[in-house]
Order: structure tokens, then sequence, then C-alpha cells
């Protein structure tokens, strides 16, 4: 059996978008049905993680206003412990944050599956896909579609995955100067929740081009919040853009990486930004591969 004690790996934890987000009705606990489809970006925080043998987990570089006990890195790591019998080893963790919290592109839920998905190999837990996805599902609705690592049409709260390939495009992700509470979207009486469930044959439609595609929380948000708003209305007179889960972040489809870049350039000051290009196979699974770590 491999040991990876005192071993280090530095592995991505990519970005989120959610092509469309439609809600079709509200459970009795109180979680939304949600049909969505989940794509990847070539972007996102890192993650360093060495193997100890000290039994614990320690996260190095906490986030600001983030208590570690709140925080999705740690509580993964806690999680997966406790999941796993006989389990000796810990773990020193450092995180490389470039995405921001609040702009709806799954930067925690990206965490916590990287954590999931890499310390189940470092420590050899042995769980399966379907297992860790489980664990991770009670972390956030957003953490199995990390976990399965392949760009999906998920329904339910998210739980409910299948594989789809959608164009790989370019774009700019933008973000203006807010950061939006999820738990502050899903609870605001004025959110549509009647969307009609989509059929086969609409799902396969360009979601783009299919004016039956939309984002339910963006019909909210920019009733509630001016910056996303205005945004939104000056990229939409460049390329197609739309809102990813619950924003603040705006995604922008574009022809090529040149022409992100000169939207980028023009973009109103006060604007944060990045250019990445949509993958179908998250780069965490990549880099996993090339480490050969299962």
């Amino acid at each position: 059996m491999t040991s990876y004690i005192n071993q280090t790996f530095e592995l991505p934890s990519p970005a989120k978008l959610n092509l469309f987000l439609h809600i079709i009705g509200r459970r009795n606990d109180g979680y939304h049905e949600l049909e969505t489809l989940f794509q990847f970006l070539d972007y996102g925080d890192t993650l360093t993680l060495e193997v100890t043998d000290s039994d614990e987990i320690n996260l190095l570089t906490p986030i600001t206003n983030v208590p570690n006990k709140d925080n999705l890195i740690v509580k993964a790591a806690q999680l997966l412990k406790a999941s796993a019998s006989n389990n000796p080893l810990g773990v020193n963790i450092s995180v490389k944050k470039v995405l921001p919290m609040g702009g709806g592109l799954g930067g925690g839920s990206s965490n916590a599956a990287t954590i999931l998905l890499a310390l189940n190999s470092l420590w050899q837990c042995n769980h399966s896909t379907e297992k860790l996805a489980e664990l991770g599902l009670s972390l956030g609705a957003d953490v199995p579609i990390f976990i399965h690592g392949f760009s999906a049409f998920a329904q339910g709260v998210g739980e409910k995955v299948v594989t789809i390939t959608p164009e790989e495009s370019w774009y700019l992700i933008s973000k203006p100067n807010c950061s939006i509470s999820t738990q502050s979207v899903f609870t605001a009486k004025d959110l549509p929740r009647n969307t009609p469930s989509l059929s086969p044959d609409e799902l396969m439609s360009d979601v783009f081009t299919n004016d039956i595609f939309h984002n339910d929380c963006q019909t909210m948000v920019i009733n509630h919040y001016s910056e996303v708003a205005k945004l939104l209305a000056w990229l939409i007179e460049y390329a197609p853009s739309r809102m990813t889960g619950t924003g603040a972040c705006i995604f922008t489809r574009c022809s090529s990486q040149a022409m992100a870049r000169d939207i980028q350039e023009k973009l109103p000051e006060g604007v944060s930004s990045f250019v990445a290009k949509g993958v179908n196979k998250s780069p965490l699974l990549s880099k996993m591969e090339s480490y050969q770590l299962r």
C-alpha cells in the first residue's frame, strides 16, 4: 500500500457556471427543486495538501471572516475522517483563493469536493464516487457535481445528475462590487418558483439561442442589486450574457479568447473579471490522474 505521508500535492479547485438555472418548485423541507446545466471553468482556487501522521486537520491559510469550524474545507476533511474507520492520518492544507465569495461560481463547494476526492486517495479511505457524492451533498447542493467531475444536467436539489457535453466556449466572467448570499436569494418572496420542467428535446437545444433557458435567480437579483442589473445590461450589448448561480458573477459567452479579452479591457471601472474556457471535464480529475491518484 502506497504511503503518502509527508508528500505534498497541489490540486485545482475549479469554478463552475450554471449555463441555465430553473426553479421548478419548492419542497416540503424548504429546499427548491432545480433544473440546471453545470459546466466547469479552467480557472479556480488552488489547494495544497501535505499528508501527516499527526491525526490533525490543519488549515494553514484561514479565510478572513470565516472561522475554521465553518470553513467547508475543514468540514469536508472532518467529515471524510469520521466516515473512514481507523484512519490515523492528518493533513496540512493551504489554499490560494482567487474565486470571489458570493459570486455564484461554487468556490466553497469546489473546495470541499477537492478535499473529499484528494483525501479519499491520500488517506486511502477507498470510498466510491457515489459515497463521496453522498458525503458532499450533506455539505452543499453543488458539491456532488464537483465530485463527479463532468458537465451535467442536474435536477432535484442538484443530486440527480446526467452527464452532458455543452460547447466548450470562451467566457468573460465579471463581478460588480457586491456579494450575494445564496440563502437570501432562495428565501426571497419574489423568487420565481414555477418554471416548467424541460422535456428531453428541449434540453438538447442551445442554451443561449433558445429563449426557454434562463436563470430564475437573475430575475430577482437584478431587482434588488442595481450593480448586477447595470453590469448585465452593459455586457449584453457585446455578447450573450447571463448570471451564474445566485450571482453576483455574470458570464459572457465569446467566440474566442481574443474577443473575451477585448470586452474585458472595456469593462466599467470597479468591475473585477477574468477570462476562462468552459471545460466538460473537471481540471481536478485531470490533475489527480497526473498524480496517479484515484
